[in-house]
C-alpha cells in the first residue's frame, strides 16, 4: 500500500527500549516538523532479536547479514512502513536495491564508556580502576581489540540483552568487573552520568559508575551515537520529510567513516573503528583495527574536498598484509 494522503507515515522500528526511545525521537521531529502529518510507529521483530544466545562477536559463526536491518528493509520494500529507524552502526554498508540512506540526525556524544562496581580504585584513567586479569563483558570484536591493546592482561568474555540487563549482571556477578556501553545509548535511555561519575537513572543498581573513554584510547565504530533513516528510492513524500530532518555535519561524517568501512570490506562484526570529526574546511578521521595479524591505528586531517579519497587510500593501506 502506497503512501495517500490519507494514511499516516509509518515508522519501521525494532521493539527493543533504546530502538523505541530513537523511534519516537524521530516520531516528535516528524511531527515538529510537518505538523499537518500523521506519523505512526510500527513495531517489526529483526532476525537479531530471534538469535538471543547467538554469539555477535565470533567471527565463525554464519551469522546473516543486516542482523537488526533486514526485516525493516523488507517492511520498505513491500510498503509496510515508510521511514525504518536504525541505530547506525546496525546498518550494514551496502543496502538493498531500491532503498537508500535518506538521512541521518545529529550525533550524540559518540564515546564508549567503562561501567564498572565502585569497589574499584580510584586511577588517572578508566582502564587503571580495574584488577589485574580483570574480567570485562563486550561482544564487540572492536572494543576487544583496542581494550587488549590498552591492557593486554584483561579477560574477555560476551555479554548479550538490553542495557538493565547488563547492568543487573555486572551488579550480580563478583568475578565480572565491568563493561562497555555506548554513551549515547545510556542518554537516550534517560540515564546520567553524575559529578562523581555514578551511573543515575530507573532501576540502576547500587554502586555502579561510569568513566567515558577519550578518542585515543577508544575509537568508536563508524556511525555510532548517529541514528539513521532509511528509505525507499524515488520517493518524493518520504525525501520531503527525510531532508528536514537530516543533519548534514553528521551524514558527512558518517559517509566518511561508512566509506572506510565499505573499503576494507567489513561489517557490524568487523573489528574495526573510524570516527570522523568535522572542521571548516577539513575533517579527522580516526581509524584502528586488526588486519590479519597486524593491529594498526591512524589519526588524519584531509581537506573537506579530498576527504573521500583520501579515505579511501588510508582503508587500502590500513588493510594491505
Amino acid at each position: 500500500m502506497e503512501k495517500t494522503a490519507s494514511r499516516p507515515f509509518i515508522i519501521a522500528t525494532r521493539g527493543s527500549a533504546l530502538a523505541l526511545a530513537q523511534a519516537n525521537q524521530i516520531k516528535t521531529s516528524c511531527e515538529a516538523a510537518f505538523p499537518d502529518e500523521t506519523f505512526e510507529i510500527r513495531i517489526f521483530k529483526t532476525t537479531g532479536d530471534k538469535l538471543q544466545t547467538a554469539s555477535l562477536a565470533n567471527p565463525d559463526k554464519s551469522l546473516p547479514k543486516g542482523l537488526f536491518t533486514k526485516e525493516l528493509e523488507h517492511a520498505l520494500l513491500e510498503n509496510e512502513g515508510d521511514l525504518a529507524v536504525h541505530s547506525l552502526k546496525d546498518l550494514p554498508t551496502e543496502l538493498p536495491d531500491g532503498l537508500k540512506l535518506a538521512a541521518t540526525t545529529e550525533r550524540e556524544d559518540p564515546r564508549d564508556v567503562l561501567v564498572f562496581s565502585s569497589n574499584n580504585e580510584e586511577g588517572p584513567d578508566p582502564l587503571s580502576m580495574l584488577p589485574v586479569s580483570a574480567t570485562v563483558a563486550t561482544s564487540s570484536n572492536r572494543r576487544k581489540v583496542q581494550l587488549l591493546k590498552l591492557r593486554p592482561d584483561l579477560q574477555l568474555t560476551e555479554i548479550r540483552g538490553n542495557v538493565g540487563t547488563r547492568l543487573r549482571k555486572l551488579a550480580e556477578n563478583p568475578d565480572l568487573h565491568a563493561t562497555i556501553l555506548a554513551a549515547a545509548g545510556l542518554n537516550r535511555l534517560g540515564y546520567r552520568i553524575g559529578e562523581d561519575g555514578s551511573l543515575e537513572g530507573e532501576d540502576v543498581p547500587n554502586g555502579i559508575k561510569v568513566r567515558p573513554f577519550s578518542f585515543d584510547e577508544m575509537i568508536p565504530c563508524p556511525g555510532q551515537a548517529a541514528i539513521a533513516i532509511e528509505t525507499r528510492e524515488n520517493d518524493p513524500e518520504t525525501d520531503r520529510i527525510c531532508k528536514a530532518l537530516n543533519h548534514l555535519p553528521t551524514f558527512q561524517c558518517i559517509e566518511l567513516e561508512r566509506t572506510f568501512l565499505r573499503t576494507i570490506g567489513g561489517g557490524c562484526s568487523t573489528p574495526t573503528a573510524a570516527f570522523a570529526e568535522l572542521g571548516d574546511k577539513d575533517v579527522l578521521v580516526r581509524a584502528a583495527g586488526e588486519f590479519g595479524e597486524h593491529f594498526r591505528k591512524e589519526m588524519h586531517s584531509f581537506p573537506l574536498v579530498e576527504a573521500e579519497r583520501l579515505t579511501i587510500e588510508l582503508a587500502h593501506r590500513m588493510s594491505k598484509d
